[in-house]
C-alpha cells in the first residue's frame, strides 16, 4: 500500500468534505419531509473498505456519526461484504443496533470500482411517523413503532417491494417517508459517480492509504489533547427530571497517559417509560463529548474514538435492555456532555462549557386535514439557551450537544393548522456569572383548525434547570402551558379549535461568579434587552 504525502492527504480530504457536503445538498433539494429539508435531522457518511468512517458532511448530526460505522458492522453480519452487489442498499431503523430509537433510519450502500469493492456511503435521516403509537407513556419499544430488521431495501438496483409494502402499511404520512428513503438513493448515485472521478483525477487506486493516514492523525491528535490532562479519576453527574421521580446519572472518567475511559456506573436503572438510552446513543454523545472539549479543530471520524472507552452497567437508564422503551433516548443521551463536563471542570476548566437548555426540545403536532380527513404528524424543534463558555456568554437558543436548525415559521404553519403566534427570546433567563448563558425563548402555537389537535411533549430541564459551572448560577427552568395553564412536560394534550400551546424552553447556565462580569457587558445586555435593571441588581448588584 502506497503511503500518501501530506498534501496528497490534505487535498484528498477537503475534496472530500466538498463531496460529502454536495451529497448532503442532494438529500436536501430532493427530500420530501421539513425535519431534512429545514432542520438538517440527518447525516451522510464515507466509510471505507474496512467499514471506518472517514468523512461526512459537515452539519450531520453527531450522534448519527457516531454511530454509523456500528450499524455497518451489524449489517456486515447479516449481509457479509463478499455477498453484496453493485446496486445494493442496506436498511434497519432497530434502535439497539442504529442511533438508538426506531424514528431514525439508516442506510448502507456499497461502492464498487471496475467490480472492485471500494467502501460504502451511508446516510442516516430522522422520520416523525414511524407508526405505532409513541407516547411518554410508552412500556415498551413494541409500542413505539415499526422496527425494520437489518435487510436489503435495494437489490442490484431494484427496490424490494414486500419490505416498501411493509414500511408504507404502517405509516401515516408514507409518501414522506418514504420520499427521503429513496432522495438518500438519488445522493447516493451523486456520491458514486463524483467519488470515482476524483479518484481518477487524484491517481488513487482506492481510499486504503488514505484513510489509513486519515484515522492516525485524527487518532494521534486526540491522544495528545487527553496527554495534557493529568492522569486521575474524576467524577461527574447530575439529575434529570424523570417522571414520578428525578433519574441520576453518574459519570466517572479515568484519564491514563493518552486514553480515557468513561463509566456510568451508578447511573438509575433503566424505567418503563421512553428515555432509555441505548449503548450506541450513549457511546456517540460521550465521544462527541470529549472531542468538542478537548481536540475541536480536527477531522472527525472512526480514528478519533479510538482514545476513548465509553461503559455502562447493562439494564440501566444509559445501557437499556431490549424491549425497553427508547422514542426519547435524547432526554437521557444528551445529558452525557454536561456530565463529562462537570468532572472534567475539575481539570480542564478552560475546555468545557455549562450546562445547555438542553436535552433538545420538541413538539409533535398529530390530527387530521381538513377537508381530506388524511392524517398528519409534524415536529417541531425548539432549542433552549446554550451555556456560557469559559470566555464567552453562551448564545440563545442554539441547539447543544444536537446541531439541529431551527425550521422557518412560515413552512411550519404550511404543513398543518396551526398558527405561531409568538417566537421571542424571553429577559432573565441565562444564568448570571462572568459570562452569561444563553436567554431562554418562547414560542405560542394556536390551533385553526376546526378540529382537535393532539400534542405530544417530552420535555427536560424543567425541575431541574441547567447548571451554572465554576461559581455560574443557573439558568432558568422550562415550562409547558395551554391556555396559560401549567401542563406536564411529558404528556399527551388534545388542544381544541382556538386553544392555544406555549413552550418555554430553558436557559443556558453561567460561567464565573457574576461578581466578576465586566460591567460593559451588562450595560450591553441591558440595551438589548436580554436582562431586566431588577434582574441586573439583584445578580450582578448592578444599579442603573
Amino acid at each position: 500500500m502506497n503511503q500518501l504525502s501530506p498534501v496528497k492527504v490534505g487535498v484528498v480530504w477537503e475534496r472530500l468534505n466538498g463531496l460529502m457536503d454536495q451529497v448532503a445538498e442532494t438529500c436536501v433539494r430532493t427530500s420530501f419531509s421539513a425535519v431534512v429539508r429545514e432542520n438538517y435531522d440527518f447525516a451522510i457518511g464515507l466509510l471505507d473498505a474496512r467499514g471506518r468512517q472517514i468523512a461526512q458532511s459537515r452539519r450531520s448530526v453527531p450522534s448519527f456519526i457516531g454511530t454509523m460505522s456500528r450499524t455497518l458492522t451489524a449489517m456486515l453480519e447479516k449481509f457479509p461484504v463478499d455477498t453484496l452487489q453493485p446496486g445494493d442498499v442496506l436498511i434497519t431503523n432497530d434502535g439497539w443496533l442504529g442511533t438508538g430509537h426506531l424514528n431514525d433510519i439508516t442506510m448502507i450502500k456499497p461502492l464498487f470500482r471496475d467490480g472492485r469493492h471500494l467502501g460504502y456511503v451511508g446516510s442516516i435521516f430522522h422520520t416523525v411517523d414511524i407508526g405505532g403509537a409513541p407516547s411518554p407513556s410508552a412500556k415498551d419499544s413494541y409500542e413505539e413503532g415499526l422496527t425494520i430488521p437489518v435487510a436489503k431495501i435495494v437489490s442490484e438496483g431494484a427496490e424490494n417491494p414486500l419490505l416498501i409494502d411493509f414500511i408504507e402499511a404502517n405509516l401515516r404520512e408514507p409518501e414522506e417517508t418514504l420520499g427521503d428513503i429513496r432522495s438518500q438513493f438519488a445522493a447516493y448515485h451523486r456520491c458514486s459517480e463524483r467519488l470515482l472521478r476524483l479518484l481518477d483525477e487524484e491517481d488513487l487506486d482506492d481510499l486504503e492509504a488514505f484513510s489509513d493516514d486519515v484515522l492516525d492523525r485524527s487518532e494521534a491528535s486526540l491522544r495528545r489533547a487527553i496527554e495534557a490532562i493529568p492522569d486521575g479519576v474524576y467524577a461527574g453527574g447530575l439529575t434529570a427530571d424523570g417522571f414520578e421521580h428525578p433519574l441520576e446519572i453518574r459519570c466517572s472518567l479515568t484519564v491514563r497517559g493518552s486514553e480515557i475511559v468513561v463509566d456510568y456506573a451508578g447511573t438509575a436503572e433503566q424505567i418503563e417509560r421512553p428515555v432509555n438510552s441505548p449503548m450506541t446513543f450513549t457511546k456517540a454523545y460521550s465521544c462527541y463529548a470529549i472531542k468538542c472539549a478537548l481536540d475541536p479543530g480536527t477531522p472527525i471520524n472512526d480514528g478519533t474514538f479510538r482514545p476513548i472507552r465509553v461503559t455502562a452497567p447493562e439494564g440501566s437508564l444509559v445501557n437499556p435492555r431490549r424491549p425497553a422503551p427508547v422514542w426519547g433516548r435524547h432526554l437521557s443521551g444528551h445529558y452525557m456532555p454536561p456530565a463529562i463536563y462537570g468532572a472534567l471542570s475539575k481539570v480542564a476548566p478552560d475546555k468545557v462549557i455549562a450546562d445547555c437548555g438542553s436535552p433538545l426540545w420538541n413538539v409533535y403536532f398529530k390530527g387530521r386535514r381538513e377537508g381530506t380527513g388524511r392524517p398528519f404528524v409534524k415536529m417541531f424543534f425548539m432549542n433552549g439557551g446554550h451555556g456560557a463558555r469559559p470566555n464567552q456568554d453562551g448564545p440563545g437558543c442554539l441547539s447543544f450537544p444536537s446541531n439541529v436548525s431551527n425550521q422557518a415559521i412560515e413552512q411550519f404553519e404550511n404543513q398543518a393548522p396551526l398558527l405561531v403566534e409568538e417566537k421571542a427570546l424571553v429577559p432573565d433567563t441565562g444564568g448570571a456569572g462572568r459570562f452569561r448563558g444563553g436567554n431562554a425563548q418562547r414560542l405560542t402555537f394556536r390551533n385553526v383548525a376546526q378540529t382537535p389537535v393532539v400534542v405530544t411533549i417530552r420535555h427536560e430541564r424543567v425541575d431541574n434547570p441547567p447548571r451554572g459551572l465554576l461559581g455560574g448560577e443557573p439558568g432558568s427552568g422550562g415550562l409547558d402551558l395551554v391556555n396559560g395553564e401549567p401542563i406536564p412536560s411529558k404528556s399527551q394534550t388534545q388542544i381544541q379549535p382556538d386553544d392555544a400551546v406555549t413552550f418555554q424552553t430553558p436557559g443556558g447556565g453561567g460561567m464565573g461568579p457574576p461578581g466578576e462580569r465586566d460591567p460593559e457587558a451588562i450595560r450591553a445586555d441591558l440595551t438589548s434587552g436580554l436582562v431586566t435593571p431588577e434582574h441586573a441588581k439583584l445578580h450582578y448588584g448592578y444599579d442603573v
